[in-house]
This record gives structure tokens, C-alpha cells and sequence, in this order.
């Protein structure tokens, strides 16, 4: 039986490096895992990194037991090493309960959003806007400040939903100048929407700005300089003004920005910095710009796309890369790289609730897109230096089975098609018009070559017929079976990973002393928003 580890916590500096150290230890080994490409699964025979025991079992795994492996969920008759290995990692990742924010904000009263106010959002937006807007409503009040600077603020979902809602004046800044177009001809609707029904016409009316934020100076600058314009005479009322950030006349400098605060410094000029899933170093730019002004009195970030963050060691510029960010973690020295990085997007919630059919088909996407590596690497050679990308095949051909599953479907109503079963899934073949799925026993044959002929005019190569797509599938098909087993154990690993580089960020306050108050803490539904864990400073 799996020893029962321990648990760990974050409420001070100490106990946040140890947690960290912890799983930078857990890494280690694994390393060549998260380095893995699985493009090159078959190239490079992957599954070969795993240990024999491990594939051994879990090749022969129901699709329901490898898609609630990333949870940690071990079953019983499963090798001693392999469940030890799922029981550390369990007790190793930042728990993702949304328990915890209501014992952290007990107070907290999320109002749901009306239909003007939440047209055009999905389900998970909506649901984003609705817990953020009241949690930043909550710690700006609570920190004094009552203005809200919404970084890297889209279309303006959240700064529409803090104004209207809540009242607090806005500042959205995005690099797009089409969100802040967007973002102003939707305000301009809900501002009518809400005028016809109220007698004020003091609405708060979102501010946008458009500026690429490449620094924390920047963003403190431009934040700084925004609230003292707002805050002058010539600035009053609601209106929107968009500054396109690229041409250096409309970048604020820092001596505007001193010039500006002087002249404010006796109003109560402070802020509250905002991110809902602020990408890349856009959140690392959110948490030194807390640091180091005074004027921002709270920060409320949400992190996403963690394959975009620079990392030190591999990107030799300058002091303010994105990871890692705290003193003591640049001392410790883990390089993650950015497939690790980009793992860390993975979520175990999201894995759990596919159904069977949808994990094989993603299981069928990646043995596809690494058997087409093949394809490149004995044909087109010269496209594998510049590591190439398809896009988003592996989600447009899902789309394209979904269809013509519907299709299948009707056709059979029709007494036109009959099925049969093919690696566990449901398949069809058309009495009339259709070739077989199945070629030369060979299964999957057709998908895949179909896969490779769009890669390849993507690739804007020449497809041609004596590309012998055939041989290659018969090379990497005996292999797919190990793919599933292989991504799942991947995939466990990547909670993991955001684990470490959010306890990085949270170091980093911690580690400014007394002055600074910091949590980390999950605020939404990780099935719906699996990038759901929010840092939260605040001045004391």
C-alpha cells in the first residue's frame, strides 16, 4: 500500500519554498517526461520513457481509468510504484476546491449578471465574470480604491460587469485595438440599456486604452498616467478614448506619469490591478507593478498560457522574465522549458469528465499528428528545422467525426449504413459511396491520410502519391495503443507544474515583507474554468 504523504502550505515564505522545493524534487526524475514532444512519439519512441511496468499495465487499461489518472487515481491492483507515484503527486498540487475562497471571503456576494450585461458570453466566461467581478468589487472597497485598471481586458467582459454592476470607474487596457473597438461599441449598447431604466446619468462607463504591455514599468506608467488624466479636468464624464500603444507619441512616459501624480498626490489616486487569465508574462508584469507602486493598493490575477512565459536561464535578456520570479526560486535553478510549460495547462478536471468516445478520438489525434512527423521527417525533411505547426487540426477533425457520426446516424435511419466497432469506438461505412475505414487491416487508415493531406497543404507542400502514407501507419499503428497511457501519465504531471510556478509567484510576494499580504486561492469551477486558482495581494 502507497505510503500516505505528507501535506503542505503556503501561508508563509518558509513553508512556500518548501512546498516548492518539494515538488521541484518530485520533478527532477520525470524531467525528459515533461521535455517530451509528443509529436515525436513514434519518431523518437517515447513510450520508452516510461517505465516498463507502468506501460505494461496501463496499455491494457479501460479509457475510463487513464482519464481519471491525472486526478491521481490510482486502482487497487496497479504496481506499488506506480500508485506512490500518483499518491506524492496528489499531495504535491495546489488543491483546486472552491471551498476555500468563501472561507477566505465569507462576506462575498456574487450577483449574476444580466442578459444586456452578459450577451455574447459563453457559459465559462460568464460564470469567469460573474465570481471575478465580485471578488475584485470586494478587495477594492476593502483596500480603499475604488478604481480598477483590467489588464489584458479582452472585450471587455469584466470591465463592463465591474462599471455597470458594481460602479467602479474602469480602465481597460488591451494590445487589440479591435477588443477596445468592440469592447466601446458594446458599452455604448448597455449604456443605453441602462439609461432608459435609470433617472442617473451618472453611469461609470469602461475607459479603454490600447498599448502593448511589455514591462512592469510600463504597465505602472500607463496605469499611473491613465487615473491622473481621469482624475483632471479636461478628462471628467464617461466617455471611452482608445490609444493605439504602438506609435511612441501615444506611449506615456514616466516623467508624464511623475508629473502627472504630483499633481494628484494629495487625491486619492489608487487602484486595483485586475487579470482574468492575463497571459504569459502579462501576469508576472500585473505582480511587479504591485510591487513596486505604491498606488496600486491590490492585485486580483488569473493566469493562463503558460508556454508564453519567458524563462531565465533559457532566455538570456534581461531580469524580468517570466519564470521564475522569486529570489529563492532563481537560486534553486529548475529549468521547466516550454513543453513543461505548456503542460501545465493541462487539467484533470477536464480529463475527467470526457467521455470515452472523446478520449479515444483525442488519443487518435495525437497517434495521427505523431505518424505525420514520420511523414515529414522521411519526406519533407527540410520543414522539420523550422519546427513546424498545423493549427488546430486535432480539433477540426473531431469536429469532422462528430459530423459525420450525425450523418452516420441519419443515414441509418435509412437502413443505409451499418456499423461496426473499431478500436472501441463507433464506426461507419457506407453501402454506397464510402470506402471502408478499415484498409488492409489496417485501422484508421483513412483519417490518418486525410490528417496528412490537409498537414500538408497547411505546410503549403505537395501531396503526392508516392508519399506511401500507408507504410507509415503500419509502422506507428502497433504503437498508438501506447499513446493514451503516455499522455495521461504527461497530463498528471501538468497541475503539477502550475503548481510550482504559482507558488513561484506567490514567493515573490511573500518575499517583500510585512507590507504585503498575499493568498492563492481557487475561485472558479475548474470543470468549466480549469485556470481557476487567483493571486491575491493586498497593501496593509
Amino acid at each position: 500500500m502507497a505510503a500516505h504523504p505528507r501535506r503542505y502550505c503556503c501561508e508563509t515564505a518558509a513553508e512556500t519554498l518548501e512546498w516548492m522545493n518539494a515538488i521541484a524534487d518530485f520533478i527532477r526524475p520525470y524531467k525528459p517526461l515533461l521535455d517530451a514532444h509528443v509529436v515525436n512519439f513514434f519518431k523518437d519512441r517515447l513510450w520508452e520513457l516510461v517505465d516498463d511496468q507502468w506501460m505494461d499495465c496501463l496499455r491494457k487499461e479501460s479509457v475510463d481509468a487513464l482519464l481519471k489518472l491525472p486526478s491521481g487515481s490510482a486502482q487497487e491492483y496497479w504496481p506499488e510504484s506506480l500508485k506512490q507515484f500518483l499518491c506524492n503527486l496528489r499531495s504535491l498540487v495546489l488543491p483546486r476546491e472552491r471551498e476555500l475562497m468563501h472561507q477566505m471571503l465569507p462576506n462575498l456576494h456574487v450577483a449574476s449578471l444580466g442578459t444586456v450585461l452578459a450577451q455574447g458570453m459563453n457559459l465559462k466566461k460568464k460564470h469567469e465574470v460573474e465570481i471575478l467581478a465580485a471578488v475584485v468589487s470586494w478587495i477594492a472597497h476593502d483596500s480603499g480604491a475604488e478604481t480598477i485598471i483590467d489588464v489584458g481586458s479582452g472585450q471587455g467582459y469584466l470591465a463592463q460587469a465591474l462599471s455597470f454592476q458594481y460602479q467602479h470607474p474602469v480602465i481597460a487596457i488591451d494590445a487589440s485595438l479591435h477588443h477596445a473597438n468592440v469592447t466601446n461599441a458594446r458599452a455604448e449598447r448597455i449604456k443605453k440599456h441602462y439609461a432608459a431604466k435609470k433617472s442617473s446619468p451618472h453611469l461609470k462607463v469602461p475607459r479603454t486604452i490600447t498599448c502593448n504591455i511589455l514591462s512592469s514599468e510600463a504597465l505602472t506608467d500607463l496605469s499611473i498616467t491613465s487615473l491622473c488624466e481621469d482624475n483632471t479636468e479636461e478628462s471628467t464624464g464617461c466617455g471611452n478614448r482608445s490609444e493605439f500603444g504602438d506609435s511612441e507619441s501615444s506611449k506615456p512616459s514616466v516623467a508624464k506619469a511623475i508629473n502627472l501624480y504630483n499633481k494628484q498626490q494629495h487625491s486619492s489616486a489608487f487602484f486595483v490591478l485586475a487579470g482574468l487569465h492575463a497571459c504569459g508574462d502579462l501576469s508576472v508584469n500585473m505582480l511587479r507593478s504591485f510591487v513596486g507602486c505604491e498606488q496600486v493598493r491590490a492585485l486580483i490575477g488569473i493566469g493562463c498560457c503558460y508556454n508564453l512565459l519567458s524563462e531565465d536561464c533559457l532566455e538570456k535578456t534581461d531580469n524580468s522574465c517570466g519564470f521564475p520570479i522569486s529570489n529563492a526560486a532563481k537560486l534553486y535553478s529548475l529549468v521547466l522549458g516550454k513543453n513543461a510549460r505548456d503542460l501545465a495547462c493541462q487539467s484533470a478536471e477536464r480529463w475527467r469528465i470526457l467521455t470515452a468516445d472523446a478520449a479515444l478520438q483525442n488519443f487518435d489525434v495525437h497517434a495521427f499528428r505523431a505518424a505525420f512527423q514520420l511523414v515529414l521527417d522521411k519526406y519533407f525533411p527540410e520543414i522539420l528545422v523550422s519546427s513546424p505547426s498545423i493549427g488546430r487540426q486535432g480539433k477540426a477533425l473531431r469536429r469532422q467525426q462528430c459530423r459525420r457520426l450525425r450523418e452516420s446516424e441519419l443515414c441509418c435511419k435509412d437502413d443505409r449504413c451499418s456499423f461496426f466497432q473499431v478500436s472501441g469506438k463507433l464506426s461507419c461505412s457506407y453501402a454506397k459511396g464510402c470506402q471502408e475505414f478499415d484498409v488492409q487491416g489496417s485501422n484508421n487508415y483513412l483519417p490518418f491520410k486525410e490528417f496528412c493531406k490537409s498537414g500538408l497543404t497547411r505546410l503549403g507542400c505537395m501531396f503526392s502519391e508516392d508519399i506511401d502514407l500507408l507504410e507509415i501507419w503500419k509502422e506507428a499503428q502497433p504503437y498508438s495503443e501506447f499513446i493514451g497511457p503516455f499522455w495521461a501519465l504527461r497530463a498528471a504531471l501538468g497541475p503539477l507544474v502550475e503548481s510550482y510556478i504559482l507558488l513561484d509567484r506567490l514567493l515573490f510576494l511573500q518575499e517583500q515583507g510585512n507590507s504585503v499580504e498575499a493568498f492563492l486561492f481557487p475561485i472558479f469551477d475548474p470543470t468549466l474554468s480549469p485556470r481557476n486558482i487567483a493571486v491575491i495581494a493586498r497593501r496593509k
